[in-house]
């Protein structure tokens, strides 16, 4: 059983708490904040846009730290789950793979690339393994469009388009501070900026249009250019200004005998789905059943990857760090070429 630590007590620390309970690859044993009220399990503060909210949660059985510098010496730790503010996890990561730790942390992995970088370099030299919490090819639509282009059952993926948009989120401090959050690309738009590099591998070329806000690009419509030019890849992503619109998102992936298709919306008044679907070329319409799941599963499904990479000592593909780092570039590229009104090369 991985043994891990969980750095950081918010929304996302909460909901990878949440997933702990449920997995029987890793096993949380210990973690860290400086609010004493949650080293006590005090949680019932935390709110997010998805999952449950925060509880008054039993720590008995866990080791608290007030400080990250105490727990990365912790002898009984595998892994650190890093669940920090963006702007902190290089720090965070480059103790924990110089004290001997594996790192599992949130996306973003880094600001910007050379941060990234850092982490990923600090990784090798002291021989950890780096993996990114990058959640959706875990997420059922996504994992079943991953896992049947990796299959080549209907040949190699060709193209496709990706959207996520939502109104601007006021719920987010420092959102739009590319020194703190990134911006909606680096910290929305990141999601599929990974999927493409996942599926299609790494874009030589990136255009974008779209509108700036201050220093981070606000909305963009963005064109990838591969080696290959046969791939045509396009994807919308960002905020918006008028509100109602809490959040949507989607996909068209081209294989070469089959289209897959799928769409979420979000409302003030709930949530619709277009399920998702297999249009082969020869006409079927495949409507394929996912396995039942809620907001925590695909967490559940991340940390079992991240337990075979740690006991493998290769890391899963899904969970890549190299791959996450170059979303992160991507996302910058395309910011960019936003800001300069371009094409720019990666």
């Amino acid at each position: 059983m991985i043994r891990v630590g969980l750095v950081g007590v918010g929304f996302m620390g909460w909901i990878h708490y949440l997933a702990y309970q449920r997995s029987n690859a890793a096993k949380l044993c210990a973690f860290s904040s400086r609010d004493e009220k949650k080293r006590g399990g005090d949680w019932r503060g935390i709110r997010g846009n998805f999952g449950p909210p925060g509880e008054q949660i039993d720590v008995s059985s866990l080791k608290t730290y007030a400080n990250l510098e105490d727990m990365v010496r912790d002898p009984n730790l595998d892994v650190l789950d890093i669940c920090l503010p963006p702007h902190l996890h290089v720090d965070a990561a480059i103790k924990a793979v110089e004290n001997g730790k594996h790192v599992f942390c949130e996306k973003p992995l880094g600001l910007n690339t050379a941060d990234c970088d850092k982490i990923l370099s600090a990784a090798k030299a002291n021989g950890r393994l780096v993996m990114v919490a990058q959640v959706l090819p875990f997420i059922g639509p996504f994992a079943y469009a991953a896992k049947v282009a990796a299959s080549g059952e209907y040949g190699k993926p060709i193209g496709g388009y990706f959207k996520r948009i939502i109104s601007n989120p006021d719920w987010i401090p420092d959102f739009f501070d590319p020194d703190r959050v990134g911006g909606p690309l680096v910290d929305l738009h990141v999601h599929d900026a990974h999927f493409i590099r996942l599926l299609f591998g790494m874009p030589k070329r990136v255009y974008s249009r779209g509108a700036m806000k201050g220093k981070v690009a606000k909305f963009c419509h963005s064109l990838f250019e591969f080696d290959d030019p046969s791939i045509s890849i396009a994807a919308s992503s960002g905020t918006i200004d008028p509100s109602g619109r809490p959040f949507t998102h989607g996909f068209e992936l081209y294989l070469e005998r089959a289209t897959l298709q799928f769409e979420f919306a979000g409302f003030t008044d709930g949530g619709e789905t277009m399920p998702l679907k297999v249009l082969t070329t020869s006409g079927e319409v495949l409507r394929p059943e996912l396995p039942a799941a809620d907001d925590v599963s695909a967490f559940v499904d991340e940390i079992a990857d991240m337990a075979a990479s740690v006991q493998s000592g290769v890391v899963a593909p899904r969970l890549d760090g190299l791959y996450a780092r170059d979303a992160i570039h991507l996302c910058l590229c395309q910011q960019q070429s936003v800001a300069e009104q371009r094409p720019v090369s990666t």
